[in-house]
């Protein structure tokens, strides 16, 4: 009788601990006007989240979300500290411009709401700083969601790196961009952000540049670069006639190794790819399932992917909210974050001054 009461209970716990790893997140969702908002909402249409508040004053833009992704009238509340005394979430997700992030962190951090922007986390790193001050005065989490954090190939290459399987990293080189916003066909509520210099910060700079400094300051494990020295064009100033539209970026690190990104809105075709130069081999992230090894020009092969990182932001978010991981300095993290805001105003400042910027 003894023995089958405590498998009873042993069943039972199982059973408890099974529908809490299978309780979907309850989200709030800050703003409608970046393009990323669609991932979102097509894993709410797949009942992998519960949406239970959005902020957002743009009737007409309500109305056509509402009719692509069925959302409830109740749903929608004018901004987001109106939805904050109505609801209470597990975590807001901000679809915004990139120089409305300060203002979510104003509004959720004091609450102990956890938040998740895209990227980057900020236009300036005073902005950053603030929002750093406010999370570590709130013991609140303020991350950063990037889609190459849930590239297969990237994890890998990290992996390797850290096993010194490439031996000295000598230069990393990342490419990300593709052939325009307006080309691509952005949305026009995205487009009326993403390229203005003072909501998105800049132009391809901003919206490309800071996956090559997210991935490099993982690979570095947060270490901040020595220098930075940035070249930007207008290529097309026709079409974008406030940002640029192509940067590269320089970045110089105390050990030697170098950084270059390259981040663009003229590419001929989308990339997010990544080579990591060794004294050994060099590795190519090509795209997020393909990984090739290099030992010379001819010599190369493709790496299995074997890793089981999480496939999107939501599957992070519900391990690191309930306490399984830390965001540490992982690719979401504040502290990475804060460093990759600081290489993209210090690439700024040298494409406009011309000079090398230590930092």
């Amino acid at each position: 009788m003894h023995l089958n009461i405590k498998m009873i209970v042993f069943c039972f716990l199982c059973l408890i601990n099974q529908a809490f790893s299978q309780e979907v997140l309850k989200v709030a969702v800050a703003g409608m006007n970046h393009d990323h908002v669609h991932v979102l909402f097509n894993l709410y249409k797949q009942n992998n989240i519960e949406i239970i508040g959005i902020a957002e004053s743009d009737k007409d833009l309500i109305q056509r979300m509402q009719k692509r992704y069925q959302l409830a009238d109740d749903l929608f509340y004018p901004d987001l500290n109106t939805l904050l005394k109505k609801v209470k979430p597990d975590v807001v997700l901000a679809y915004n411009p990139i120089s409305a992030h300060l203002a979510v962190a104003e509004a959720c951090l004091p609450l102990k709401i956890p938040v998740m922007v895209e990227k980057p986390l900020a236009t300036t790193v005073q902005q950053a700083q603030r929002i750093a001050q406010l999370a570590k005065e709130n013991n609140t989490l303020f991350l950063t969601n990037y889609e190459t954090t849930w590239y297969k190939s990237n994890q890998k290459v990290k992996a390797l790196v850290d096993q010194h399987a490439l031996g000295k990293v000598k230069k990393i080189m990342v490419k990300d961009g593709h052939q325009g916003p307006r080309e691509i066909g952005c949305s026009s509520d995205f487009l009326s952000w993403l390229t203005d210099p003072e909501k998105n910060g800049g132009g391809a700079l901003m919206d490309f540049g800071c996956y090559g400094a997210n991935l490099m300051t993982w690979l570095k494990k947060g270490q901040r670069p020595v220098a930075v020295t940035a070249v930007t064009r207008h290529l097309k100033p026709q079409l974008y006639p406030k940002v640029e539209d192509d940067a590269t970026i320089l970045v110089e690190y105390a050990d030697g190794t170098t950084g270059v990104i390259q981040a663009s809105w003229d590419w001929s075709y989308n990339i997010k790819d990544m080579q990591v130069f060794g004294e050994k081999k060099m590795l190519h992230a090509v795209d997020d399932k393909t990984l090739l090894e290099y030992k010379g020009v001819k010599d190369f092969s493709e790496i299995p992917l074997d890793n089981d990182y999480y496939a999107n932001h939501l599957a992070y978010l519900k391990d690191i909210l309930r306490g399984k991981i830390k965001a540490g300095n992982d690719l979401s993290s504040l502290r990475n974050n804060l460093v990759v805001v600081e290489i993209l105003e210090a690439a700024k400042e040298s494409a406009e001054t011309g000079k090398r910027i230590t930092l």
